[in-house]
């Protein structure tokens, strides 16, 4: 898998960890799947379940206010999130409550293509801390 150009070479691993993740990750009623969607403008994200093709509970960083989208957040885990990085952990916390109101308690995390690292963390981080237990 040679390429030389280096935005398709990762491209190309990106889609290879893509298919990896989804091979193994299924989403059920009782513990459905939490996918996240990363752009370079926000985050958005969702609990599916596989079985039927639902979508359960949803949020996305568009629905933040521009007070919530401009202002640091300290985060339970003692790290203090700015940027797009706290817009992640916000959209987190907001799932993690509309998951609650919809009675889900537990997931499987799919973190698609991207590594567990930066936004993807503090979303996971967010939903944790609204109670969600992956």
């Amino acid at each position: 898998m040679r390429h030389t150009n280096k935005q398709k070479a990762k491209q190309a691993l990106r889609e290879r960890r893509h298919k990896r993740v989804r091979a193994r990750i299924c989403g059920t009623a009782e513990r459905p799947r939490l996918s996240i969607f990363r752009s370079l403008r926000s985050m958005t994200a969702q609990v599916i379940n596989d079985e039927k093709g639902h979508t359960m509970a949803a949020a996305a960083a568009r629905e933040l206010s521009a007070a919530q989208l401009k202002a640091p957040v300290e985060g339970k885990d003692g790290v203090t999130y700015a940027g797009k990085t706290a817009q992640a952990y916000q959209v987190g916390v907001l799932l993690g409550e509309r998951a609650k109101a919809a009675g889900i308690t537990s997931v499987v995390f799919d973190k698609g293509p991207y590594k567990y690292h930066g936004r993807v963390r503090a979303l996971a981080v967010g939903a944790r801390s609204a109670g969600l237990s992956f």
